[in-house]
């Protein structure tokens, strides 16, 4: 197994906060890799660790064997990443932020006009690449944010929440793109959506600076061995609160109009409590989500205060 990333002991901390503690990370050659957890986990902070863009406290990152320290130009040349706030320049074209990023990246003409050509069929920006970037909608911005990001043909692409912000039909368009990359190209990808998660080949799920547990969707998913009940109600916020007080060891979590509630329970169990508050509810069991999983490990981790740096 060729890996891509090897990462021992990454630590940083601004002032009193810890924001990356003491992660030790593999991740094979041509897998999709999910940062996954709430602001504050951590997740900014990691991928700008193992790109290099941020000094670390204490640790070591290779890319295929190559010292991120000692040897700057090789790994500089096998990375690709796409920050929260990727600088795309939106009074130029498309095609013109294309062929800026492949000059600075040391793309000859011969090898961007290949590479644009494709990069844009891929994305489906053909039609639109005489566009100034500024006029692009949020989800069509992400695809050149990518296609910039791709045009040097990294090996390693690193991607902070490159989702966040986008329409719904946008962001599965994306993960589309990014699942056609799978194999060919190793992906770390930060995202705060579950549902992102389990297109991932693996996820680290993160808390505090630390990851809490790193395997595939069904393998964490499967650590939640308790029933998992899914209740709607018209008063979700409520319902919480009374089984949070009648049920002291069972985990009430909020998605939305619903609620999961996760521990050793019969059905009737939390009916009645409800029932019992003057509350009407539909009870059904489900089988464990991604939430239900992070909820579950995340339970004797501290968050640390303060946002993702």
């Amino acid at each position: 197994m060729t890996l891509a990333i090897e990462a021992r002991g990454l630590r940083r901390a601004f002032g009193d906060v810890v924001a990356v503690d003491d992660v030790d990370l593999e991740v094979p050659e041509g897998e999709v890799l999910g940062l996954v957890g709430p602001d504050a986990a951590g997740k900014t902070t990691l991928i700008r660790l193992l790109t290099g863009v941020l000094e670390r406290d204490a640790g070591t990152v290779a890319l295929f064997g190559h010292d991120l320290d000692a040897e700057r130009d090789p790994t500089r040349l096998l990375l690709g990443y796409m920050s929260q706030a990727f600088g795309l320049y939106e009074d130029l074209t498309v095609i013109e932020n294309i062929r800026f990023f492949a000059a600075i990246r040391r793309v000859t003409a011969r090898d961007r006009r290949v590479r644009e050509q494709r990069l844009l069929g891929f994305t489906r920006l053909e039609a639109f690449t005489r566009r100034k970037a500024g006029d692009l909608s949020g989800g069509m911005k992400q695809k050149l944010g990518l296609i910039c990001t791709l045009v040097h043909e990294p090996r390693v692409l690193f991607l902070d929440e490159p989702t966040n912000g986008v329409d719904p039909v946008s962001r599965r368009e994306f993960w589309d793109i990014l699942g056609e990359l799978r194999g060919r190209v190793t992906v770390v990808v930060a995202t705060p959506y579950m549902d992102e998660a389990e297109r991932c080949d693996r996820v680290a799920l993160m808390a505090g600076g630390r990851i809490l547990a790193l395997d595939a969707p069904d393998a964490l998913r499967a650590e939640v061995h308790d029933p998992v009940w899914e209740v709607e109600t018209d008063r979700p916020f409520l319902a919480a609160e009374v089984l949070g007080l009648a049920l002291p060891g069972a985990e009430i979590t909020l998605f939305g109009d619903l609620l999961h509630v996760v521990g050793p329970l019969e059905e009737r169990v939390v009916s009645d409590v409800l029932a019992a508050a003057g509350q009407s509810a539909r009870t059904a069991r489900i089988p464990p989500t991604m939430e239900d999983a992070y909820v579950r490990l995340a339970q004797p981790a501290t968050a640390r205060p303060g946002e993702d740096p």
